[in-house]
């Protein structure tokens, strides 16, 4: 039974890392939230949305890859992705511009499917601001879209249940793989870090 799920995950994973690939050259890909103002439809961005979606599994994937142990190892990177998501979204909603905000979306593709790769174990702190220092990105593209929305807070509500869901899923994935079939998730890792890259050099050209 624990093989099945083993290899039910890695073929999703696999599958969103293909697809990643052939996404187009903008990084923050998916339908633009600014046409919508619920909580669906801020829960269903992230799955449209193939930057997004890599991002988080590829979050929860390192961390149950890098875990030493279960436990509070396996949720730094994930709860601060999405704290500093939604702070990102806060900035954006009151305007604040950032620079190079789609470069560093494709650079958090790249650098977290490394992570996945090279299972790099760093201290919870450090794993938590490393990628919370994307995430602030991710979520300032979502604020710039949703600025000026009454249902702007319903949205992003949405959004970071689904942010949630996705790292679950990364999570329990890379705690199945990383014993007997760990090379499947590193696969899916550089599946998203070739997306990171792929996006770069098309917004370079």
């Amino acid at each position: 039974m624990h093989i099945a799920f083993s290899r039910r995950h890695a073929a999703a994973l696999l599958f969103l890392a293909a697809s990643a690939i052939s996404a187009g050259a903008s990084a923050h890909t998916g339908a633009q939230i600014h046409t919508h103002n619920s909580f669906l439809s801020g829960f269903a961005h992230p799955f449209f949305g193939l930057d997004h979606l890599a991002a988080m599994v590829a979050v929860g994937l390192w961390s149950a890859l890098a875990a030493r142990s279960a436990g509070r190892d396996l949720l730094w990177g994930p709860v601060g992705f999405a704290a500093m998501l939604l702070a990102g979204a806060v900035l954006g909603l009151q305007g604040v511009a950032l620079p190079a905000v789609e470069p560093m979306i494709a650079a958090s593709l790249l650098v977290t499917g490394l992570l996945v790769v090279s299972r790099l174990r760093v201290p919870g702190v450090a794993a938590a601001l490393g990628v919370g220092a994307f995430a602030v990105f991710h979520g300032v593209a979502h604020g710039y879209e949703l600025a000026g929305d009454a249902s702007a807070w319903q949205t992003l509500a949405g959004m970071l249940a689904a942010t949630a869901l996705l790292h679950g899923a990364g999570l329990a994935a890379g705690w199945a793989l990383r014993h007997r079939h760990v090379w499947l998730a590193r696969a899916a890792g550089a599946g998203v870090a070739a997306f990171g890259s792929a996006l770069l050099l098309q917004q370079m050209a």
